[in-house]
């Protein structure tokens, strides 16, 4: 199989959780530092328009979003696990609560005035104006809490974390799993990005201890690649036939009334409305697959979750 290749940058919360996982699953892979604003042409080169970070690459396999790395590096690597069992369906509810509202209830107060003043200390006025227009062209369907409003939920998210861990010490028992992996990168963004507002976690030191033992994890084994030598792999690499990469299902399960071989688009729901578009070749209970082909890139195959993305056939 050809290298696991990380799109990231290192202020991303969610390119953290993922880095993370790739150390708990003791993983090694390549890292290509993107940019963190648009324009971004090397990724868009790779993922037909997607641009949220993080995203992985295998070969000419593109993998969007931190909730379908997770599953693809589960596949790859079972132990130790992300899901265990039982009670998988609670962690990844957790999860997905942790990546939604945690994540913007946290981020609301991170980036409050005095977290963004730290944040763009020392850069040119124009760099926070940039961060904070691409961010506003990003955001559809979420609406935007004030500081004070997230302030106060996030004091309330942060006890109930910590009555999580009155007698283990994960949010689910003896190891961590993908609600642990989750629920840290926002608040390792509060702690680490923008320490200025952290005083907040001092309320809650079982939250810290654990936070602690997660950053202790690491990040595995990393190795610098350019955008541009991951763009030639790419080219240079046909795209795994589906149902029998990362992503084994295959049935079709058909939501929508779009056949397969259509012409579609796939874009977020809430968060970067970006459409890539190319040719629908799986749809799972789990998974989208596109089929599509860059100049520079070559044929690719682009890979979605169902949830949080919205199918369409392309306009004519």
């Amino acid at each position: 199989m050809a290298d696991l290749i990380l799109h990231h940058y290192p202020n991303s919360p969610f390119s953290e959780k993922v880095r993370l996982i790739l150390g708990y699953k003791k993983l090694a892979w390549k890292s290509v530092v993107i940019p963190a604003i648009m324009p971004k042409p090397d990724v868009q080169a790779l993922t037909g328009g997607y641009r949220k970070t993080p995203f992985m690459q295998v070969g000419a396999d593109i993998y969007c979003d931190s909730a379908l790395i997770c599953d693809v590096l589960e596949h790859l690597q079972p132990a130790p696990t992300l899901y265990p069992e039982p009670g998988k369906g609670l962690a990844r509810t957790l999860a997905q609560w942790a990546d939604e509202t945690l994540f913007w209830t946290a981020m609301a107060h991170n980036l409050g005035p005095k977290g963004a003043a730290h944040m763009f200390a020392g850069a040119p006025p124009e760099a926070a104006q940039a961060f904070a227009e691409d961010r506003k062209a990003m955001r559809i369907g979420i609406p935007r809490m004030r500081p004070q409003d997230a302030a106060a939920s996030y004091k309330s998210y942060l006890r109930r974390l910590s009555d999580m861990l009155d007698e283990q010490p994960f949010l689910l028992g003896q190891a961590p799993c993908i609600a642990d992996f989750s629920a840290y990168h926002p608040l390792w963004f509060t702690k680490v990005r923008t320490p200025v507002v952290a005083d907040i976690l001092a309320h809650t030191p079982a939250v810290l201890e654990w936070m602690d033992r997660m950053a202790a994890i690491g990040s595995g084994t990393m190795e610098k690649f350019s955008a541009a030598q991951a763009i030639a792999e790419a080219a240079a690499t046909e795209p795994m036939a589906v149902g029998h990469g990362l992503l084994r299902d295959s049935t079709f399960q058909d939501e929508h009334g779009i056949a397969l071989g259509s012409r579609v688009t796939i874009t977020a729901e809430s968060f970067g409305p970006e459409p890539t578009e190319g040719e629908l070749i799986a749809a799972t209970r789990t998974h989208y697959t596109l089929s599509r082909r860059d100049e520079r890139a070559g044929k690719l195959h682009v890979h979605f979750p169902r949830i949080g993305y919205v199918l369409k056939k392309a306009e004519a």
